[in-house]
């Protein structure tokens, strides 16, 4: 036998001996192997399924990364494998790893062996098919129902979710937020219920419960969850923003509470007076007497002391002075009455300051990384950057709408393979206006910083008047990637290094955290400056992988809401130098995009976006720029569903049933008795390849929130190609999938009708 031979086959026993059922909860360690050169990824084991449909029981199952050796007409080669049903082998599968078995029953046991250059591993443990058809309720356990300090009634839905193995054991295990019905935007007033997040095995058995208490806010941007193997001992961690207050409950084998136990927190801050039962949500008065204090030390705020502010609020606020500084309790309290009760208004019927209550602008904030199996707390560290303060600096009263608490609190998680092996974990403050992101390795004992990037302070000459947006931060290293970011961020090799950068919206940071590049164009005719050399700016919605097969590299699509503002709404860009390949002016605030291998007729990836309301289209697009149709599918998220590898649309929002569609072949799955997520986005819980063959399963809650549904493609495929969670670009994208506003995960090559296969990489031979 040749040494290549040999070294398949041992990868291919290897690879076998972690194969099991993933619903049956199997606890099988992976034998050890030499680590192979590039991304440390999952041992997964083989994700068995079985699912019955009316022309018999549908198979699938995974071809792992380190078994693809190569490329056919229609896929990756590799391993081969024996199905079994009952003990009997009924099929040797070659050119997939799916299969239809048309005399299987309700109650066919299956088995799957890998056959490498002709020689067996072991059977992975039975599975029987899913008594749902393609579908399968992971029994939640939902939290009590809830009233607010002002006796508003709340509940809980299920809302985001991760995977990550947590025990080891090559299956995934499914982590869920609940969100309060009271949940908020950053922008909107109000208090809001806890925010929960639970772990739950397959079966529905919930290992524990992280409660984030009272002093984290629920909504899109506050809570970020990562779950990812950070150090590489084949069991996941999750971080997560915490405050005091913060427990976890863990759970026993009945449905029992074991125990509760706050977080950890800092010696220093124990020391100052901080307790875990303390609660800094601001009530209304409690408002009133925040810009009371702000406005008595303002003659001392260093803005004002360097004559960068104006030196009295009468000033700031154009009026006559009246007072003398430092100001006194009463004159204070004279100003932040004439500020809620007449400035602010004037400058926007909106601003109801007196009706600000919820929000959490002062109070410790920490970083807590959990142990994936048990809710262990392993290390609690101060957040960085803190809040500094309730979003003076950050241009919060700046602008026509005074948003206190907003632009401070705008935060985004990833993971990243920053140098090329091991995964780092990335929390990012801030887009709009100064904007932070720090990178930390998590060794087993403690998180160790990479690097800390922060754009410095948008400079204002008047904190209640001005527009900070689009100016550059006083950081000469990191000054133009304000108001570069979007509701979320995406990790992708995209020079080609080996080591993975962060696309920050319309800037993009280098694996060492130096700016690669932040974009920038000339503003067209007709916009508000119309020469003037602008940021391509802030958007809602953001894709990266290879879109155009015909040009090296990546390509990133993005939406723009910057309106006049921005020189596109929509624009496609190389991913390696942030150059614009062609876009579109729309001079309105663009909030959604998509692409897809909708018309494979069609070279490359397709890309379209929506104007607001989703009514009125940019059009549809070639990879070349081409419009080829007004009408575009829908923009809420893209799946990889059929097998013919083109791409599917979730659609569906708020109270509508949420439905698969093919741009050609219409409606192809109808999700009764489930809702998506996050108001009119319209999101599933998670879309990913967890188990089966490389497509797309699909999480939604049910109407009830009382499981999760999965829905697994039952259409057969005739393509090979090993599970996307082996591609590395496609693992962290799947982590961040969780981050604000949900975006698709992508591969780091190019998926779709048209591939050629010898170009997709083979994971351990990059």
């Amino acid at each position: 036998m040749s040494p290549r031979k040999t070294r398949l086959v041992k990868t291919c026993v290897a690879a076998a001996a972690v194969v099991g059922l993933v619903l049956a909860g199997q606890d099988v360690q992976a034998s050890p192997r030499p680590a192979p050169p590039g991304p440390a990824l999952e041992r997964l084991d083989r994700g068995l399924v079985a699912a019955r449909t009316a022309e018999g029981n549908f198979v699938s199952w995974r071809l792992l990364g380190q078994e693809a050796t190569g490329a056919s007409a229609t896929g990756v080669t590799g391993a081969n494998f024996n199905l079994y049903r009952d003990g009997r082998r009924i099929a040797t599968v070659t050119d997939s790893t799916n299969y239809l078995d048309a005399a299987g029953t309700a109650t066919s046991k299956y088995q799957v062996a890998a056959v490498c250059d002709g020689h067996e591993g072991p059977r992975g443990k039975a599975v029987v098919p899913w008594t749902g058809g393609g579908r399968y309720d992971l029994p939640l356990r939902k939290p009590a129902d809830g009233v607010t300090p002002v006796g508003e009634a709340y509940t809980y839905s299920a809302n985001d979710l991760s995977v990550g193995d947590v025990d080891g054991d090559g299956q995934y295990e499914y982590i869920v937020k609940w969100d309060p019905s009271n949940s908020k935007d950053v922008s909107q007033v109000g208090y809001t219920g806890n925010v929960f997040v639970d772990t739950y095995r397959i079966d529905g058995t919930l290992l524990y419960r992280i409660d984030l208490g009272v002093n984290v806010r629920a909504g899109a941007h506050y809570a970020q969850f990562p779950v990812y193997d950070f150090d590489g001992d084949g069991r996941a961690e999750m971080m997560i923003k915490t405050a005091p207050g913060t427990k976890i409950i863990r759970y026993g084998g009945d449905g029992a509470v074991l125990s509760e136990k706050y977080i950890t927190m800092p010696k220093d801050d124990v020391l100052a007076g901080y307790r875990n039962t303390d609660d800094y949500r601001l009530s209304a008065a409690g408002y009133h007497r925040h810009i009371v204090d702000m406005f008595r030390g303002w003659d001392r705020h260093p803005e004002v002391v360097a004559g960068h502010w104006p030196a009295t609020l009468e000033q700031a606020f154009g009026i006559e002075p009246r007072y003398p500084y430092p100001l006194s309790e009463t004159d204070a309290t004279e100003l932040a009455d004439y500020f809620m009760d007449v400035y602010a208004p004037s400058r926007s019927a909106r601003n109801v300051l007196r009706a600000f209550q919820g929000f959490i602008v002062d109070g410790p904030e920490y970083l807590t990384v959990f142990e994936g199996l048990s809710g262990r707390e392993l290390q609690t560290i101060h957040y960085k950057p803190g809040r500094h303060d309730d979003g003076l600096m950050w241009g919060d009263y700046a602008m026509a709408r005074i948003e206190p608490g907003n632009r401070v609190d705008r935060f985004l998680s990833g993971v990243a393979y920053l140098d090329g092996r091991n995964p780092s974990v990335i929390f990012a403050r801030g887009y709009y206006t100064r904007t932070t992101l720090v990178a930390y390795r998590w060794n087993g004992r403690r998180l160790v910083e990479n690097w800390f990037v922060d754009s410095g302070w948008t400079p204002m000459t008047n904190p209640f008047n001005d527009g900070p947006h689009g100016r550059d931060g006083t950081s000469p290293k990191w000054g133009t990637i304000t108001t570069q970011g979007d509701h979320s961020l995406s990790v992708a090799d995209v020079d080609a290094d080996g080591k993975q950068e962060i696309i920050y919206g319309s800037a993009t940071l280098d694996d060492n955290g130096d700016v690669l590049y932040s974009s920038f164009d000339v503003l067209p005719e007709g916009s508000a400056a119309p020469g003037q050399n602008v940021r391509l700016g802030h958007g809602d919605a953001m894709h990266v992988t290879d879109i155009d097969p015909d040009r090296p590299g990546l390509e990133i699509f993005t939406a723009h809401e910057g309106a006049t503002f921005a020189p596109y709404g929509m624009a496609m860009r190389d991913a390696r130098t942030g150059q614009v390949l062609f876009g579109k002016y729309s001079g309105r605030d663009t909030g959604r995009a998509m692409i897809g291998d909708v018309l494979p007729e069609q070279r490359g990836i397709e890309s379209w976006a929506s104007l607001p309301g989703g009514t009125d289209s940019l059009g549809l697009y070639t990879v070349k720029g081409e419009v080829i149709g007004t009408t575009i599918p829908g923009t809420n998220q893209s799946i990889r569903w059929s097998g013919d590898l083109t791409t599917q649309i979730l659609n569906g929002a708020l109270e509508v049933t949420p439905t698969i569609d093919d741009w050609k072949r219409g409606r192809l799955l109808t999700a009764e008795g489930t809702r998506a997520n996050n108001g009119t986005k319209g999101n599933a819980g998670l879309i990913a390849d967890i188990f089966g063959d490389w497509r797309e399963e699909l999480l939604m809650r049910t109407t009830d929130s009382s499981a999760i549904r999965i829905y697994l493609s039952t259409e057969l495929t005739g393509h090979k190609l090993y599970t996307l969670m082996h591609d590395p670009q496609y693992r962290v994208e799947v982590a961040r999938q969780q981050t604000t506003y949900n975006q698709p995960a992508y591969p780091s090559f190019y998926l779709a009708t048209d591939t050629d296969w010898a170009k997709v990489p083979l994971p351990g031979r990059r």
